[in-house]
């Protein structure tokens, strides 16, 4: 380790020292979702379980509540369910990252954990350089850096170019990164290795003004390309899309892209982009596959440049978090999103209420309410409105005429209703995951999915159902217990 790097570290971790008793005091602190010890937190890194243990490091700045030179923070877990925070994973501090270490991946090179990060500097006057780096670990918490592995831009392209995502296919090493034309079009570019170090790239893959997409985004940001089921999958994060209806009304998107990815050519051949999260709050989401062969996904409860100013946390020295671990499934041409089902160890003092009358507005239930809590509700209706109201603050509204189920909530600045919404011909089931300041919501088994944070009186702990017709339910509820 390097003096700059020994110094940075000790600035950080005394910066989340001084700010400990303040952030740790706010009640919108979360209770087991993953957080940064202070500052900022954004996208999820290197997520990967090795040697048996899970990995989920994580961009950060620890000396203030915006964006800046990220170190990488660093958690573990055997279980999902009970993380340990580690020693900081990587700093700012050598040539070809003193701008930040942006996103990347992780993988098993050679038996060590090795991250392939985004160095990123600027000059004087703001000029970008990028640098496709790495840094190796015997024990899975000390990391030795070994510099740029990629340190050229790709001809045609301008130094947005970022966020390696890594895997070996074929006896081969393989890696998708985002980038920019100089045309300003977000594409995907493919690269491959024998070694892991020396690099070959093999042109784009997929992106904007790349057959069958026409305009679609001026930068993609945290590709991931992964089989799942018989085919395979490209989740990215394109900026710059326009909202179109109910879709794309987040400053910034995260979906993914169907098709078959074909090496030798290199391309991907895929279908329409169709969003994974539904919601206010979700960005730059990263997969793994584990050890059971599921694939996993983990993203960040937040969006660039979307008013991450105005939440309410910033007063108390810290902003956003990571979702909940999500198993990834493919029906079709869409993927299913399901909790991890490790999260049932948080599940205490169970409520069951069977075959629910519902009829009417504004209806409790004994039993059912809170602040951190999972909730289950099985619908057997056919009644045109059923909605439920989540502490005052966020309402889930199913409109089966209009075939749409809409999320609302106050807006954190001028507390104005703002609303997300999805086509949904039927309304099945509902498991809702409610942490102190964050919501996440599964519909119909995972079919679709919107995650939120908001920012309750917390005095209001009240959970009330209303149909416009005779309606029956069945409500599970359990309280969940702190374990991050």
């Amino acid at each position: 380790m390097t003096e700059k790097e020994k110094q940075l570290r000790d600035q950080a971790l005394k910066e989340a020292e001084e700010s400990r008793s303040r952030v740790e005091a706010d009640p919108y602190r979360l209770r087991f979702h993953l957080m940064s010890p202070n500052g900022l937190i954004n996208d999820p890194n290197g997520w990967i379980q090795w040697n048996g243990a899970y990995h989920m490091f994580y961009q950060w700045n620890p000396f203030k509540t915006g964006h800046g030179a990220k170190f990488w923070g660093h958690y573990i877990s055997l279980d999902l369910v009970n993380w340990t925070h580690q020693p900081i994973a990587l700093a700012p501090s050598e040539w070809y990252e003193k701008n930040g270490c942006y996103s990347g991946s992780a993988v098993d090179l050679d038996g060590r954990l090795t991250l392939y990060y985004t160095g990123n500097v600027k000059d004087d006057e703001g000029n970008r350089s990028s640098y496709q780096c790495i840094a190796q670990s015997e024990d899975g918490i000390h990391f030795e850096k070994q510099g740029p592995v990629i340190d050229e831009l790709p001809e045609g392209f301008t130094a947005h170019f970022r966020d390696p995502k890594v895997w070996k296919q074929n006896g081969r090493w393989y890696l998708v990164i985002g980038a920019q034309t100089e045309d300003m079009k977000g594409q995907a570019l493919l690269y491959r290795s024998d070694d892991g170090r020396e690099w070959t790239n093999l042109g784009p893959v997929a992106g904007s003004g790349l057959a069958p997409l026409q305009d679609f985004g001026y930068m993609w940001e945290c590709p991931d390309l992964f089989p799942l089921g018989d085919k395979d999958v490209l989740v990215v994060s394109p900026q710059g899309l326009e909202p179109e209806g109910m879709h794309y009304q987040n400053v910034y998107q995260a979906g993914y892209f169907v098709g078959e990815l074909d090496l030798e050519s290199p391309a991907f051949h895929h279908g329409a982009f169709d969003e994974l999260d539904r919601g206010f709050e979700f960005y730059a989401p990263q997969t793994t596959v584990d050890e059971n062969g599921r694939r996993i996904l983990v993203g960040w409860m937040g969006v660039p440049d979307q008013q991450e100013d105005q939440h309410p946390t910033i007063e108390n020295g810290w902003v956003h978090c990571l979702t909940i671990p999500r198993e990834l499934q493919l029906h079709g041409d869409r993927i299913i999103q399901k909790p991890a089902e490790e999260l049932q160890a948080l599940r205490a003092n169970e409520v069951v209420h069977e075959g629910v009358a519902l009829k009417g507005r504004d209806v409790t239930l004994e039993g059912v309410s809170g602040d951190v809590l999972e909730l289950e509700v099985d619908l057997n209706s056919t009644v045109p409105l059923f909605e439920i109201d989540l502490r005052g603050e966020a309402r889930l509204i199913f409109d089966r005429e209009a075939a749409v189920l809409t999320l609302e909530r106050k807006n954190f600045a001028d507390r104005l209703t703002e609303k997300r919404q999805c086509h949904l011909e039927e309304l099945r089931s509902l498991r809702l995951f409610l942490d102190t300041s964050s919501l996440e919501v599964f519909v119909n088994g995972g079919e679709e999915v919107f995650t939120a944070r908001y920012f309750p009186s917390l005095e209001n702990h009240r959970i009330s159902f209303g149909s416009s017709g005779p309606a029956e339910m069945t409500v599970r509820k359990w309280t969940l217990e702190s374990r991050p």
